[in-house]
């Protein structure tokens, strides 16, 4: 369940950076938060794709939201 939740937070945190990251774009600086966030994003799916066997398809990850959102409620 663990990698469960380290995907979803993945999903979610790099979700909320793409704003950020144009956003940034779109004022002409630079976008050192958002950078650090989709890193933090990126290395989140990476532990959870490598940590559970077999990994995860496309076609799973609405279950994996839904058994998230049903543990945490």
């Amino acid at each position: 369940m663990q990698t469960d939740l380290a995907l979803v937070l993945g999903l979610v945190i790099g979700a909320f950076t793409v704003p950020g990251i144009l956003a940034a774009l779109s004022e002409r600086r630079a976008p050192r938060a958002s950078v650090l966030t989709i890193l933090i994003a990126i290395g989140l799916v990476t532990y959870a794709v490598m940590v559970n066997p077999g990994g995860y398809s496309v076609e799973e990850i609405p279950d994996v939201f839904s058994r998230v959102a049903a543990q945490l409620f």
